[in-house]
């Protein structure tokens, strides 16, 4: 979601930059290392060593950061969504975000009644790179995994889309592409220029292979 069909990482990388400061963390780069994880996974790996008082305030400023939260498009993203439901093809939203957020971005997206299927954090055990999520949203679909395409930013979104040995396009919305082309079958920009046609050539490609 973040990152590939809603434009909210700058607003994630203003909150952990500050949250860097506030809390000492020590890590510059921490907005990206997060990217991709669920909230329980960031606190038990960043503030592991922290009170439960530390833990409970970055978990609570972050849901309220999240309520508060702006979300727009990413370029493209509502058409390529629109061109696969009008096509018939049923399509999942698999997120690292907790229920909390949900309920703001169902209030100002409405994806609970676009996509066929949702994967939030609270519904799986083990968050990304493990391939969970994914697999669960296949299974709520009733598509084998084999036959599913991934879109993914985050380093960790991707592993798991191979991991689930789904077919994985990547967006450069988060990483530069350099950094994911060995491990994605298509770098995209965003969904201006990427049609159902394109999605169509790269199955029919993979699935020859």
């Amino acid at each position: 979601m973040d990152g590939v069909i809603i434009d909210t990482e700058s607003q994630y990388d203003e909150f952990w930059a500050q949250a860097n400061i506030k809390y000492n963390i020590g890590i510059p780069d921490i907005a990206q290392r997060v990217k991709g994880f669920t909230l329980p996974s960031v606190i038990s790996t960043y503030f592991s060593d922290r009170s439960v008082e530390v833990k409970q305030a970055v978990a609570d400023e972050l849901i309220e950061c999240e309520r508060n939260m702006h979300f727009p498009d990413v370029n493209g993203a509502s058409e390529f969504v629109q061109s696969l439901k009008e096509a018939g093809i049923k399509i999942a939203l698999v997120t690292s975000s907790l229920n909390t957020k949900m309920e703001a971005v169902y209030r100002k997206k409405h994806f609970d009644e676009v996509f066929d299927a949702v994967v939030t954090a609270d519904d799986i055990t083990i968050g990304k790179p493990d391939s969970m999520c994914y697999l669960l949203a296949a299974k709520r679909l009733g598509y084998s995994p084999e036959n599913c395409f991934v879109m993914e930013d985050a380093l960790s979104g991707i592993a798991a889309g191979n991991a689930a040995r789904m077919k994985v396009i990547g967006l450069t919305t988060t990483n530069p592409a350099h950094v994911i082309e060995d491990k994605v079958l298509r770098v995209i920009p965003d969904f201006a220029n990427f049609t159902l046609s394109d999605l169509n050539c790269l199955f029919k490609q993979n699935s020859q292979q």
